[in-house]
Formats: C-alpha cells, structure tokens, sequence
C-alpha cells in the first residue's frame, strides 16, 4: 500500500479508500467486519461512510468494528458525510448550520467516536447560503469534533467560490473533493480537475470502476446476469446500462483495458484503479467491495505498475468527448500546459 497527504493537509492517508455504502445494504455485518478487517490488514487506513448509507446502519457497522477493535480508532483515518434528508422534517435536509449540527452529531454517536477526521458535505446545496455552510465547518473544526472537511459531488465552480470564501474570512478551508471519476467518466477532467489542482484539493474519486464495467463483469449486447448488482436487480440502471453498450467507446476502454491488463497477469480491475490512482490531484481512490475476495483482488492495484505507453493509451482511449466551446481545442491546452507545467 501507498500513502499520500490528504489534500493540503498533514493527514496521512492510503491510496486505496475503503468506501462503506453497501454496509447494512447489500452486506451484513459479519460481512462488513471481515471486509474491514481485511482492509486494514492489507495496510489501508482510510473509510469513508455517510450518513445516508443505509440509513445510517453502515456508519453504526463501523462503530461497532471500531468498539471491538480498540486499537483501531488510532489507526484509521475516518470519514463520513452529511447533507442528505434523514426524516420527513423540513430540516432533515441540507447543509443548514441547523440540519448540520444535528447530522454531525447524530454521526458521531453512531460511529461511537468524539471526533470525525473528514468530514464531507455529500452535495452543493443551493438553497443555504454557503458562508452559513462553511462557517458551520469552521466552528466544527475548532470546536474538536471534525479534523478537516472536504466535499462531494461539487462542481469546479462551487469548490473555487467555497475555497476563496473562506479564504476571506480566515475559516479553515477545504482539504478534498468527492467526484465520480474512472476512465469511463472523465469530465471532470474540463474544470473540476484543474480547479482541485489550483486549490490543492485532493480527489477521492467514487465508482472508479464505472459501475463495474471496468472490472469485466459485462459482455457486449448480453443483459447483465448472475452475481452482479444489475443482475440481481436490473431496476438499479438498466437504461444506463443499455445506453453505455451501445456506445462503442465503452468497449474500446474495455479492450484495452483487458489487452494491457492481459501483459501483466493482473486483473481488468486493477488495470482501471492503476490508472485512475495516478492522475494528477488523485489522492486516494474510494474501492467498493462486497466481499473480501472482491476487496483483494482490487487492493492488489496498488502493485501494479503500469507503463508510461499504457498509462497513455488508457487515456488516449477514453478521452473525453469535449469539442463545444468553451470545452473544445482551448481547454485541452490550457489543461494540458496546467499538468506539465507550463504557463
């Protein structure tokens, strides 16, 4: 396992993130605790949660693997988010100082720690004014019950106004961003990169694996079957599904995914996370597993080394789709002389 800063801060956390949304929902308990004990054994120390997740049963999951594990509490770097309803009340939803204070509590207790490392909020809320948001953070921060605070699901708009904002009133600022990210989805690649880099915000990108279709669990023109979340439950997705195979882009990343993944004995998975993992602002990629098979295969990423010639055909082959101003020729330049540095 490999170990980077958490954005700009001194928190040390693995390049490989447990992340817990199938806790209570598609795992049990037992299955969760072995999952987690296997992660960390593996020598990864950060698990990200939210409160959402299973209607809070994966973050009371991972209170209990903490009480029984005393040691463990020290070892890991704990994450969790807030934002989303948690009751039929007007004020079950948000990120007012008022639906936050109780959320972040409420996540405490469930988690049976007095403080939480990262805390996220899970989604731009457009109804609250963001200096209610951050100042909330703030206090959060010097009152001991958070470390550090981060985002998910942002846009490079929103990140920038939240980073300056709280710049100009001297509040703690933001160490990191959750985005969907994998070599299937690259748009974030037009702002929400850049701007992280210009910020110093670390990435923990979600669905790297692209709903599992960067692990090799689907065939062309064949409906999902079998031991896989469509299969089990084609209402998930499945016009999603339908609309990314039939696109041929999808299985042109597939085939040489597999083709480079083929050369080093590995995994379509670990090729996948391989080159996610090393992206610029990249801090640590958030794995989903169901079980601790799954988890094996897929930590096994961080020993894969791959070429500069496939590092660069991966991208070649899924890059994005931009050709409408402002996203067109202009952008790629400036983002390509942003990364090598130049000006």
């Amino acid at each position: 396992m490999h170990y980077r800063t958490l954005g700009t801060s001194g928190a040390v956390v693995s390049s490989y993130a447990l992340g817990t949304m199938t806790f209570g929902a598609e795992s049990t308990e037992e299955q969760s605790h072995a999952i987690l004990d296997h992660y960390v054994a593996a020598g990864g120390n950060f698990i990200d949660t939210a409160d959402v997740y299973a209607a809070g049963v994966s973050e009371e999951i991972i209170g209990h693997w903490l009480a029984a594990r005393p040691d463990a509490r020290d070892r890991v770097v704990l994450a969790t988010k807030g934002r989303f309803p948690m009751g039929a009340d007007p004020n079950d939803v948000g990120t007012s100082r008022r639906h936050l204070n109780r959320a972040l509590d409420d996540s405490l207790r469930r988690l049976g720690v007095e403080q939480i490392d990262l805390y996220q909020l899970h989604a731009w809320d457009p109804i609250t004014p963001l200096e209610e948001s951050l100042r909330f953070l703030d206090d959060a921060v010097g009152s001991g019950k958070i470390a550090y605070y981060g985002f998910s699901n942002f846009l490079g708009w929103q990140l920038t106004k939240a980073v300056h904002v709280a710049r100009a009133h001297g509040w703690s600022g933001p160490v990191t961003l959750q985005p969907q990210y994998s070599l299937l989805v690259r748009e974030i690649e037009s702002e929400i990169v850049p701007a992280s880099l210009d910020a110093g915000i670390g990435l923990l990108p979600w669905s790297p694996l692209g709903g599992g279709w960067l692990s090799g669990k689907y065939r062309r023109d064949q409906p999902p079957a079998g031991a896989t979340r469509l299969g089990e439950n084609p209402e998930r997705g499945m016009e999603a599904w339908k609309a990314r195979n039939a696109d041929p882009r999808t299985w042109e990343i597939v085939e040489a995914v597999h083709d480079i993944a083929g050369r080093h004995e590995a995994s379509a998975a670990q090729v996948s996370l391989a080159w996610l993992a090393e992206q610029p602002a990249v801090t640590s990629v958030i794995l989903g597993a169901r079980s601790t098979e799954q988890l094996a295969d897929n930590l096994a990423a961080a020993d894969l080394l791959l070429t500069e010639g496939e590092l660069m055909r991966l991208s070649e082959v899924s890059r994005p789709r931009v050709g409408v101003y402002p996203y067109g020729p202009l952008a790629q330049e400036q983002r390509s002389r942003k990364l090598n540095g130049g000006r």
